[in-house]
């Protein structure tokens, strides 16, 4: 994972004047003050509540208003904090019933669950702030929305730490980038995804990482990681030209097979070509890696790579990666669909652009890094079904990693 980054100076002084408003010297102290701001909170919540029932301010009451103010009910209630004692507000007609914290309600953690439910479906804590105003007409600071996410770091520890399969049949890494403010300045961050493939054909996310710069010493201190979290052998490791990953693979896992993604191949051949000759030329690559095999798909991109020259258009990329191309032309066309990787890692990628569409900046690390736990959350939850036909998929494995592949 990457370094923790540095507290910046404006939350430092707010963490500053946090401890010294409340005289924390103990962790305990922490945790008894977050939990009289998450008091004090709803307690605002259940005053704004009676506000907007009765129609009118504390101090702006009138013989003309048919219902008013009539004291309070104390209530203890159980939430994540541990026991809270509230004074809920009472009218003299006896028509409020607060939303919060329900009539007959003794366990309010809910509350906490539903602002962890907005952060994980992208709200930034401005829209959360907007929805809680808008919803008790009071204000929860950036600060309590960090506090409550922040439950859910162990959370996250406990994840990154599980123990994995010993044995999974394709692993696909990709990375997909974040804007994060970083001392100052707005910088972008790679999200490296391992995304895996069980021997039973179903996908599981092993880990994200998010990094600075790619080396052969970075991937290999990943592969270490998920080689201690139980993870023996992979067949097949499916990935675009990161910087040192083949190195990495070498040393931790040298019987894997490295396969250059097809997908990555494709648009950045793309990317350098101009607008009107993108559909043909993306035609024309069909040619190279759907041929029936290798030697098929290599003829045809010499002869692509001829005619596409004359348009200053270059097919080197192919040409010079041709050896970590070459694995995909052994395997039939429902082994190749998972290895081409539409379905799997670019639709995962784009299912973490979706949920975090609202943000546009994240304030710091660790908040991307919880933020895409959740969205793991999310996605992993609609994944209920295994690869479709994958004993046809077994089985090639079987006849191309006969020592390695058991089927019962």
């Amino acid at each position: 994972m990457a370094r923790k980054e540095k507290i910046s100076e404006e939350r430092k002084k707010l963490i500053q004047e946090f401890i010294k408003s409340n005289d924390l010297k103990t962790a305990g102290d922490i945790q008894e003050a977050i939990k009289e701001l998450f008091k004090d909170t709803i307690q605002e919540m259940l005053n704004a509540e009676l506000t907007e029932h009765l129609g009118y301010e504390k101090n702006e009451y009138t013989e003309d208003n048919e219902n008013y103010r009539n004291g309070y009910s104390q209530k203890t209630v159980h939430s994540t904090e541990g026991d809270i004692t509230l004074n809920v507000p009472r009218d003299r007609q006896g028509t409020f019933d607060p939303i919060v914290v329900e009539k007959g309600q003794k366990d309010i953690s809910s509350i906490e669950e539903k602002i962890i439910k907005m952060y994980a479906r992208g709200f930034s804590n401005q829209n959360i702030y907007e929805e809680m105003q808008e919803l008790y007409g009071v204000k929860v600071s950036p600060d309590m929305v960090t506090a409550i996410t922040d439950k859910i770091i162990p959370e996250i520890r406990e994840w990154q730490k599980r123990q994995l399969e010993e044995q999974y049949a394709i692993v696909f890494v990709d990375a997909t980038y974040f804007n994060v403010k970083q001392d100052g300045i707005v910088v972008k961050k790679a999200v490296y995804i391992a995304l895996g493939v069980t021997m039973t054909g179903e996908k599981e996310i092993l880990g994200f990482y998010i990094g600075d710069s790619e080396s052969a010493k970075y991937w290999t201190n990943i592969l270490n990681e998920i080689k201690n979290r139980g993870v023996k052998d992979i067949l097949i490791l499916c990935a675009d030209g990161l910087k040192g990953l083949k190195e990495a693979i070498g040393t931790v896992y040298p019987m894997t097979e490295f396969q250059r993604c097809i997908v990555h191949m494709i648009r950045n051949t793309l990317q350098y070509v101009s607008y009107k000759d993108r559909k043909e030329l993306a035609k024309d690559l069909k040619q190279i890696y759907q041929a029936p095999t290798e030697e098929i798909g290599y003829n045809n991109l010499i002869e692509l790579e001829e005619k596409w020259s004359k348009r200053k258009v270059s097919l080197d990329n192919w040409i010079n990666n041709w050896e970590n191309i070459q694995p995909f032309f052994k395997y039939g066309p429902e082994t190749r669909k998972i290895m081409y990787t539409t379905n799997a890692i670019e639709s995962l990628n784009n299912s973490y652009k979706r949920l975090n569409k609202g943000r546009r900046v994240f304030p710091t690390i660790q908040s991307l890094e919880k933020s895409i736990y959740l969205s793991t959350k999310i996605i992993t939850e609609k994944w209920t079904s295994r690869y479709q036909n994958w004993g046809v998929t077994l089985a090639e494995l079987h006849t191309f990693f006969p020592d390695r592949v058991v089927i019962n």
